[in-house]
């Protein structure tokens, strides 16, 4: 594996750069890749992890240290057709989603791993073409637990996790990523507002801890056709209520299609002063809930954001394949990125 450096003030510039001159690409889902590689408890335990007490098979991050081949090779296939950006294996790479499978202690290692593994990738095809730089982005998930809602609907007032736990879990996890060598940070996947500010929290004290700050990406998830996250907010308020993080990034994933989450980004993009983000599912679940929507449909609603200038980078989330991510690639070529408000432009 390669030496990594903390921070690297160059590839800051030439990720702001490469936004500068056209929307980036973000990559697909993982765990979409990690299901069809069809899996066994074996693959996820290893040699490592062999005597385990508890069942492994479901923890995808583990994979980072038990098939970290498998992990590469998903990085590469998202690479090859064209993407920019590459997220770590870490959604779940904390050690409060990790105390499920009683592997809390691993949880900064797993970070760390699956960050050295992307910038590894990324540092491949960046020899293939150095004219195309390319990034790992190291993923800070919402955890299992919600800060804000109780899971006991006769106890309103519980609540599963408090902030000092969220903050505890997120800046080791992020320890993890930014020693591994993560070109910048995600907040993803935020269905509670508070969660997401004790994730804010914990990776600004590790920047303060190490002297300099990296892209920080902030991604929430409108939950349903109410327009709101879980705990209750529109595009508007959730974008107040993590301004004061200075994000490099906004934007929302998961959920919902492109085609039902565009208006949600487009509300965004009219305040937002900061780039805009947007990785959809490939349309809703099915039955099974599995997602059914070709590349070809998915890129035709993805071109539309393009052509509306909503979005400064777009990717996919649940089901979504290189073949996904390659038609995007096709469908948002040439169309310039969002306008930077200028205040904002760092």
């Amino acid at each position: 594996m390669m030496t990594l450096n903390w921070y690297n003030p160059e590839r800051v510039q030439q990720l702001q750069a490469a936004l500068a001159e056209r929307i980036l690409l973000l990559d697909g889902a993982m765990g979409t890749m990690i299901q069809a590689a069809g899996l066994d408890e074996d693959d996820y335990r290893g040699q490592r992890f062999a005597d385990h007490g508890d069942d492994l098979k479901g923890n995808n991050d583990l994979l980072t240290l038990t098939r970290p081949d498998l992990i590469s090779d998903i990085h590469h296939r998202f690479l090859a057709v064209g993407c920019d950006l590459i997220e770590t294996n870490t959604f779940n790479a904390n050690r409060i989603s990790q105390a499920d499978y009683a592997l809390e202690d691993r949880s900064e290692e797993i970070n760390r791993i699956a960050a050295e593994l992307a910038r590894q990738a990324c540092a491949e095809f960046e020899v293939k073409d150095p004219a195309k730089p390319r990034f790992a982005v190291g993923i800070l998930g919402p955890t299992n637990r919600t800060a804000s809602i109780s899971p006991d609907v006769s106890n309103p007032g519980y609540r599963a996790v408090t902030f000092d736990d969220l903050v505890l879990a997120y800046r080791e996890a992020a320890r993890g990523l930014l020693d591994g060598g993560a070109d910048a940070i995600m907040i993803e996947t935020v269905f509670d507002t508070l969660n997401a500010k004790a994730a804010v929290f914990a990776v600004e004290e590790e920047f303060e801890a190490r002297g300099a700050r990296w892209p920080l990406m902030i991604s929430g998830t409108i939950t349903d056709a109410s327009g709101r996250t879980l705990s209750g907010q529109t595009p508007e308020a959730f974008y107040y209520s993590v301004a004061h993080a200075r994000p490099f990034s906004v934007g929302f994933n998961c959920a919902l299609g492109a085609d039902q989450l565009k208006a949600h980004v487009r509300a965004l993009s009219r305040i937002a002063a900061t780039r805009v983000s947007a990785h959809p599912n490939a349309g809703l679940p099915n039955e099974f809930g599995e997602y059914d929507e070709s590349p070809e449909d998915m890129a035709k609603v993805i071109r539309g954001y393009a052509e509306e200038g909503l979005v400064n980078i777009i990717g996919g989330c649940c089901g979504t394949t290189p073949d996904h991510l390659a038609a995007i690639a096709e469908a948002i070529r040439g169309f310039a990125p969002r306008a930077q408000p200028e205040a904002q432009a760092a």
